[in-house]
């Protein structure tokens, strides 16, 4: 169990600068959603971004946001989990080597590779504590959350900042079209479920947590489990899974208020979710994200912020309403998520009161 006492998040919604769900909601037709930015000067020295990616700024920015709300200078450990790491970097050296023979930039290779994003961090932070990275596709945040949980277990840490994140680019997009990954044509994010189509809505995001051992004044809630289930054969069977997830807290599925759905816009994938959520939790008030941030290996990391702050400030907006049911309070939530019925994980977020 840990305490989230800090979230950074630079998301396609206005979440960079405040705290809490933004006033207004951002919606647009788009092939994919891309990230609202923050000015990075006010949080990198400008000569240092100059040779930043621009994923490496969202990470570092979001990193110091969820630092700055804690109310914390240096982590006990960093935990970063992404997909595809600098997809743009990627890009520019294997766009280099086809164009012509020459000496290549070196900055795009360095910052290409996974664990860059961490180690910006570390520096900026001048933090030489515990440091990793976790490429798992669509378990990588939740392979840090893991991880995160393990070292406080352990007796390692007291404060780990977890991340997330993950970008996209249109030659990104347009190679994974090809395998169904992803709408063939620009849809509007808030009517997402009337395109009734294969693929989802593609996005990005970077997210970080302060995690910590102890509740603070700044803490939004308790993450209480995350699991990870591969799904190889049909071998995913939640009925076995959930009872004993949930079972390690005394809880169960009547004591779920709200189950938080990665619903994508998938017409083939969508149904899974459907099944689980009215198997397990007929007549229980269900949510869903994704239309606000796109489809990303770490997405899970806007699920966690949406769950935190519906807790922390008992507050359950209509935009996030998937069925009619509302509820009548929220201790405990329930995010599931799958990535084309392969990698499915579960989240168990509880409130403090």
């Amino acid at each position: 169990m840990a305490f989230i006492n800090g979230i950074g998040l630079i998301s396609p919604q206005k979440t960079a600068e405040i705290h809490g769900f933004p006033a207004e909601i951002t919606g647009c037709t788009a092939d994919y959603l891309k990230c609202i930015e923050p000015v990075y000067r006010n949080y990198i020295d400008p000569i240092q971004a100059r040779r930043m990616s621009r994923l490496i700024k969202m990470g570092i920015t979001s990193a110091k946001l969820s630092l700055a709300e804690a109310g914390c200078t240096m982590p006990d450990a960093i935990i970063t989990g992404t997909g595809l790491g600098s997809v743009e970097d990627t890009e520019k050296i294997l766009s280099e080597i086809t164009r012509e023979e020459k000496f290549l930039n070196p900055t795009p290779f360095i910052q290409s590779t996974y664990n860059t994003i961490s180690s910006q961090v570390a520096i900026q932070l001048k933090c030489h504590n515990y440091n990793s990275t976790y490429v798992h596709r669509t378990f990588s945040f939740e392979s840090g959350l893991t991880d995160a949980l393990m070292q406080f277990d352990e007796g390692m840490a007291s404060n780990v900042l977890v991340g997330g994140i993950d970008e996209m680019t249109m030659n990104h997009l347009h190679i994974t079209r090809r395998i169904g990954q992803w709408k063939m044509e620009p849809v509007h994010n808030l009517e997402l479920l009337k395109h009734h189509t294969p693929g989802a809505l593609a996005g990005e995001g970077a997210a970080f947590f302060l995690l910590g051992k102890d509740k603070t004044a700044s803490s939004y809630a308790r993450l209480l489990e995350v699991k990870t289930s591969f799904n190889l054969n049909g071998s995913f069977k939640p009925e076995s899974i959930l009872p004993c997830f949930l079972g390690k807290h005394d809880i169960t599925v009547h004591d779920i208020d709200l189950v938080l759905l990665g619903v994508n816009g998938d017409s083939d994938n969508d149904p899974y979710y459907d099944r689980f959520a009215n198997h397990f939790f007929p007549g229980k008030p269900q949510a869903w994200y994704k239309h606000l941030c796109g489809e990303y290996h770490t997405a899970t990391g806007f699920g966690l912020y949406v769950a935190s702050n519906m807790l922390r400030h008992q507050h359950y907006p209509e935009i996030f309403q998937y069925n009619t049911f509302n509820p009548s309070r929220l201790k405990n939530i329930l995010i599931y998520n799958h990535f084309r019925n392969v990698n499915h994980s579960l989240m168990l977020v509880q409130g403090i009161f």
